[in-house]
C-alpha cells in the first residue's frame, strides 16, 4: 500500500542545506581517494593549457556553490559558455565586457569594505557561518581576457588591481575568489597577485616555467611538473594548498546535462529571494545579504 502526502500549501521548497563553509568535493587523488577544499576562507587560481580541465574544476566549485543556502554567486566569462548555464542562479553574470566586470568588481570591493567594518564595529576579524551573512564566490574564467585582451589599457590595470584586492582582503570578508587562465605567465599572473592564492591547480602545461607560474618557483625542479600530464588525460591536475605540498589529482568532471539539472534545481530553490533580473547595473550585494 501506498500513500501520498498532500503538497504544501505555503512556505518555500527546502534546499540540500549545503554550505560554503563545508568542503567542497573536486575530485580524487593518484590512489582514489576524494579531494575536498574548503573554500570560504581561501582563493584558487586554475592555470594550464586549453582543454585541460580548468572549466571543469570552476564548475564543481559553482555547483556547489549553487546549492549552497549560504552563497550567492559572481560569474566573469569571456567565453559566456564555460559558466553559462549558471546564470540564472547568478546575481551577476558578466560576458565579454570589460565595462561591466569593472562595476561589479567595485560593487564588490564597497561590499567588503562595509563588512570589514561590520566586523570592526563588533571585534571581529572575520565572518563565520553563524553571522548569517552569504558567502559571495566571484568566478573568474580566463583572467587574461579581462586583464591583457579586452578594453582599454587603463581598464585592464583597473582590472588587475581590484581583483588582486578582493583576493588580497576578501576572504576574511566572504568574498572567495577562483580564477582560471590558459596564459599561465607573468604578464598575466604576477607572483604578487599568484601568490595570494591560498590554493593553486596547475592543469598541463607546456613548460616547467608555466607550471611553476601556478604552483609556485621551484617545484617542478622537486619533481611536481604539470608538463607530465599526458594531453590526453583532462582533468588531471597538481593542486597545492597554502603552505603544503604539490597533490596530483583528477578533477570530477560534469556534463552539460548535469549541469543544467543541478543549475535548474539550484535557481528553483533560489525562487524565493534571487533577484529579478540580475545584472550589473542592479546588483544588490549588500551587507545584509
Amino acid at each position: 500500500m501506498t500513500t501520498t502526502a498532500p503538497a504544501p500549501t505555503s512556505g518555500v521548497p527546502v534546499g540540500p542545506g549545503l554550505s560554503m563553509f563545508d568542503p567542497i568535493f573536486v575530485g580524487i587523488d593518484e590512489f582514489g581517494q576524494p579531494v575536498y577544499i574548503t573554500l570560504a576562507y581561501r582563493n584558487l587560481l586554475a592555470g594550464g593549457e586549453p582543454g585541460g580541465g580548468k572549466s571543469g574544476l570552476l564548475n564543481c566549485i559553482a555547483a556547489h556553490a549553487a546549492l549552497s543556502v549560504d552563497s550567492r554567486l559572481v560569474l566573469l566569462d569571456g567565453k559566456l559558455v564555460e559558466l553559462g548555464q549558471w546564470e540564472d542562479v547568478a546575481d551577476a553574470f558578466i560576458g565579454p565586457d570589460i565595462t561591466a566586470a569593472l562595476t561589479v568588481l567595485r560593487r564588490l570591493q564597497v561590499v567588503m569594505n562595509n563588512r570589514y567594518a561590520w566586523l570592526r564595529a563588533h571585534g571581529r576579524r572575520k565572518l563565520t557561518a553563524l553571522d548569517g551573512l552569504s558567502v559571495i564566490t566571484v568566478l573568474v574564467d580566463e583572467i587574461a581576457f579581462y586583464s591583457a585582451t579586452v578594453g582599454s589599457k587603463q581598464e585592464q590595470e583597473e582590472f588587475v588591481a581590484l581583483l588582486r584586492d578582493l583576493v588580497a582582503r576578501g576572504r576574511a570578508a566572504g568574498i572567495p575568489v577562483v580564477a582560471a587562465t590558459q596564459r599561465p605567465s607573468f604578464d598575466i599572473i604576477p607572483t604578487s597577485l599568484r601568490d595570494l592564492f591560498g590554493y593553486r591547480a596547475a592543469f598541463r602545461c607546456t613548460t616547467p616555467n608555466s607550471s611553476n607560474i601556478v604552483l609556485g618557483h621551484g617545484w617542478a625542479e622537486q619533481g611536481y611538473s604539470a608538463t607530465d600530464i599526458a594531453p590526453t588525460n583532462q582533468g588531471a591536475a597538481y593542486l597545492i594548498a597554502e603552505g603544503g605540498i604539490p597533490r596530483r589529482i583528477k578533477v570530477a568532471y560534469l556534463s552539460d546535462a548535469q549541469i543544467a539539472g543541478i543549475a535548474d534545481y539550484a535557481a528553483w530553490i533560489r525562487r524565493p529571494t534571487r533577484l529579478s533580473a540580475p545584472d550589473a547595473s542592479r546588483l544588490d550585494l549588500g551587507l545584509a545579504a
